[in-house]
């Protein structure tokens, strides 16, 4: 009995914090609003604890110390604020759940000792992240999905060049070029398929979520801003190793320019663009 009453207490202790508000802080140097190497690292270690969440609203705000005037304090506080959403942005978090990008300004001295003045301005020099869940959790039935054309049936019939298909079911962990692995039993399919219909020649086109004015996004294995183009070398790598002929597929990064709608994850996808339908070699 003691153990189902701890297990139910454990179950629902896990359940509220999953709905808490997540807090972090990213500190900025003197006069600085470019984010340094090693806050910027502790900042993408607190994005890869709140991908998984379902998450209502972000809120940033900025803030600076005291020994600027008050209008440069406020340009600065809300440079630092901007900064950090545009790491948000760039690895792929939805900018419409960031809800307040504020500079605040400057936070007064509170001074306990003469001694801690340095290290109190230092602490003020920062900007507070607040993220928070839905509560309670949403269901599959509120989330808006695309309908996307079965590709592994599809790309069995009659098919065109022009023709264009979602592969269904292929989501990427965000910020990578990895697949979710639930769908990595859908790309077996899929190259399976492809090596059936050896007359089909296509691009494989990369996409990503949720960047400004249609950038790409940060690949975070390598720090490199192509992350649409990387998704769609995975694709491309992998169906050449299950023997899909090279010389039939070109791959290409899209970046933001087509977002699907809905939820982001659903934006972190690849598609087939036939270019060519005729004899095989």
């Amino acid at each position: 009995m003691k153990t189902r009453l701890l297990l139910l207490f454990l179950i629902g202790f896990n359940w509220l914090f999953s709905q808490e508000e997540r807090r972090h802080i990213v500190f900025f140097e003197t006069d600085q609003y470019i984010v340094l190497p090693t806050e910027e690292s502790r900042l993408l270690l607190f994005l890869s604890e709140i991908e998984s969440l379902d998450i209502e609203k972000i809120s940033i705000y900025g803030f600076c110390d005291d020994t600027g005037s008050k209008n440069y304090n406020l340009r600065l506080s809300q440079y630092r604020a901007n900064s950090i959403k545009t790491i948000f942005s760039n690895n792929e978090f939805d900018e419409t759940r960031i809800t307040n990008v504020d500079g605040k300004g400057e936070v007064l001295l509170k001074v306990v000792d003469e001694e801690d003045v340095a290290k109190i301005r230092g602490l003020n020099r920062k900007v507070e992240i607040r993220v928070q869940p839905y509560s309670p959790p949403r269901t599959e039935a509120d989330l808006v999905k695309p309908k996307p054309k079965e590709f592994s049936e599809a790309i069995k019939g009659d098919v065109k060049a022009g023709d264009k298909f979602l592969l269904e079911n292929m989501l990427f962990n965000t910020g990578y070029s990895t697949l979710l692995p639930e769908s990595k039993k859908t790309l077996q399919k899929i190259a399976e398929t492809l090596i059936e219909r050896e007359d089909i020649y296509f691009t494989i086109q990369g996409h990503v979520c949720c960047t400004q004015n249609g950038r790409d996004a940060v690949d975070r294995r390598t720090n490199k801003q192509n992350l649409s183009a990387a998704r769609a070398k995975y694709i491309y790598d992998y169906l050449e190793k299950k023997g899909v002929d090279k010389r039939r597929m070109k791959y290409v990064g899209m970046r933001r320019k087509f977002p699907l709608g809905g939820e982001p994850k659903y934006d972190r996808r690849v598609e087939i663009l036939v270019t060519y339908v005729g004899a095989a070699d």
